[in-house]
């Protein structure tokens, strides 16, 4: 479970601010409840306990069906040259995450994808969801690709 906070030195500004984070805990209420079509980038509630503060933190983000059961997600930041929060929030306790959607919960491990499996990852989520390839014109850093593995 190796994280490797990618850093870059360009890209697109990182939204940030009460009004976005009022947002998301808003949208991450509504997407875990309402019913998932169990399609690519569907929205999951992604939960996560923040590293600093220790609290839990809510995130809508476009997950994509793993192999095997559980989701991928990818940690563009809209291709802003940090990454998001909840990313960092993974690295530091990836097996303290929930994903909420259709209005179950669901414990996970999260585990970053290196080398060709993330390759395949990569390949399988931009060619549902070819924004994410435009995220990453935006920046210089290799963006994060996460599974999500429901929890035994």
């Amino acid at each position: 479970m190796t994280f490797t906070y990618p850093q870059g030195t360009r890209g697109s500004r990182q939204p940030r601010g009460r009004f976005l984070a009022w947002i998301n805990r808003r949208t991450a209420r509504r997407v875990g409840a309402r019913a998932g079509t169990g399609r690519p980038g569907d929205r999951l509630a992604l939960t996560t306990i923040g590293r600093k503060s220790g609290q839990e933190r809510s995130t809508p983000v476009a997950g994509f069906p793993a192999e095997g059961g559980g989701w991928i997600v990818v940690a563009s930041a809209g291709g802003a040259p940090a990454n998001p929060a909840w990313y960092l929030n993974l690295a530091a306790r990836p097996d303290r995450v929930t994903v909420t959607t259709g209005g179950r919960t669901v414990p996970v491990v999260a585990e970053e994808l290196h080398g060709a499996e993330r390759d395949a990852a990569w390949a399988t989520v931009t060619s549902v969801a070819p924004g994410f390839a435009d995220y990453a014109r935006k920046t210089d850093r290799e963006l994060p690709v996460i599974r999500l593995t429901p929890r035994r």
